[in-house]
């Protein structure tokens, strides 16, 4: 039995090499005698021109990766040698991933730009949250980094770093400051601390489009907002305050949500976006959708978003109206349902995701008979929890107790498949 050596093996493989703006001068000289001994040299355009006296063929990757990999699979079986250039660390952010998914490839790193800015810096890495609006909406960061010491963002030419600071400072982040590291490794290499104020003056051509955003903030800066916002916190229609799901019906309903940090929430009826804002600083890496039909309330809803660094969608509508316009959900809240209970029931059971959750608060006996009614129709699971809430008022030098209304709190879910006789159960 003929046996392939570990050396014969890696040599017969196609070769992902990390290659910095340094380009060939960066590289090992074993990368570099890979590369002159190949056969095709693929890479971007960029990574292409650090090796002009390259005599194999060269093949310019601009998209199409699907196209790339079937073809070097081909090359590859015909016997030749390949190597394949990427940007710093293949497998962060990069193609290295895929490639490595689709063929049977050896990859060697580079350091990263993240790395590298953090060396100009002089300060450790480990504890930073790293993540890319590369090619990526700012959509739902300020939620995701609100309270994060460190941040380190890859950038493109549209989220440059003018504008990652005009939008943080949207949100009130203050506390930030911006080192940004522009061409590392590279003959124009440039970085600098800006305070956001100063960097959201800024446009796109103020900074290379190769450059990584570092956001720092002191300690004991943090603005954290445990679950249960103080009602008062919250804007809310004057003089008629009141319009808002209360902290503790607020915080018993989002339990009964079973939010994960990744899903995707409806509030229906949102008034101040007390239920929505909580959400979404649970489900920080997911999407919080809220439809609100009155324009007054709704502004109070963008203010309190911002206020409370949540970074939702809020739109005006009634619903069932507007819904078609949000994915689907993965839990659902109703805090009011504008007199169309069935009809609105019927689309949110219709599109809820299997195991997800609808939570309904009714505080009337006529609402609550409603829509339990509703949702035997549609064939859902229910439970409802009656909460009768009070709490301390001080009169004179004594304390007594005031009840807020009574509130119904509906829950309900996909039934499992309970079976007849033969079947098999059916996960929510």
């Amino acid at each position: 039995m003929n046996h392939t050596t570990g050396l014969q093996q890696q040599h017969n493989k196609p070769k992902v090499i990390g290659i910095g703006d340094n380009g060939a001068a960066g590289l090992l000289p074993m990368y570099l005698e890979w590369i002159a001994q190949s056969d095709i040299l693929a890479g971007g355009e960029r990574q292409l021109a650090f090796f002009p006296e390259y005599r194999g063929e060269k093949r310019v990757i601009k998209g199409g990766l699907a196209e790339l990999v079937s073809g070097l699979r081909t090359e590859r079986e015909q016997g030749r040698s390949i190597v394949i250039l990427a940007s710093g660390d293949p497998l962060f952010y990069g193609i290295g991933g895929y490639l490595a998914s689709k063929l049977d490839v050896d990859i060697y790193p580079s350091m990263s730009s993240v790395q590298l800015a953090f060396a100009r810096m002089g300060e450790s890495w480990q504890d930073a949250y790293v993540t890319s609006v590369h090619g990526r909406s700012l959509k739902g960061l300020a939620q995701r980094i609100d309270g994060k010491r460190k941040v380190a963002l890859l950038t493109d030419e549209r989220n440059h770093p003018g504008a990652i600071a005009r939008y943080l400072l949207s949100f009130g982040m203050t506390e930030y400051r911006a080192f940004v590291a522009e061409n590392l490794d590279g003959a124009e290499e440039r970085t600098g601390w800006y305070e956001l104020e100063r960097l959201s003056e800024l446009d796109e051509g103020a900074f290379s489009p190769l450059n990584v955003v570092v956001l720092t903030a002191p300690a004991g800066t943090r603005r954290a907002w445990a679950l249960g916002i103080e009602d008062e916190a919250f804007a809310q229609r004057k003089p008629d305050k009141g319009l808002i799901t209360k902290k503790e019906i607020r915080v018993l309903s989002l339990g009964q949500l079973g939010l994960q940090e990744d899903s995707i929430v409806w509030d229906i009826g949102t008034c101040t976006g007390s239920v929505a804002i909580e959400a979404a600083r649970i489900a920080r890496y997911g999407e919080v959708y809220a439809i609100e039909k009155n324009e007054g309330d709704l502004h109070n809803c963008i203010e309190n978003m911002h206020r409370f660094r949540t970074d939702l969608t809020a739109v005006q509508g009634r619903a069932p109206q507007g819904l078609e316009q949000f994915p689907d959900p993965d839990a659902v809240f109703i805090g009011g349902s504008g007199g169309e209970m069935k009809e609105l029931l019927h689309v949110c059971c219709t599109r809820l995701r299997p195991g997800g959750r609808i939570v309904l608060n009714a505080a009337t006996i006529e609402n609550l008979y409603e829509a339990n009614k509703a949702f035997a129709e549609e064939g859902m699971e229910t439970s409802i929890t009656l909460t009768q809430i009070s709490r301390s008022k001080p009169i004179l030098d004594l304390t007594r107790f005031e009840g807020l209304n009574p509130i119904y709190i509906i829950t309900a879910k996909h039934k499992t498949a309970a079976a007849e006789p033969g079947q098999g159960t059916k996960n929510e």
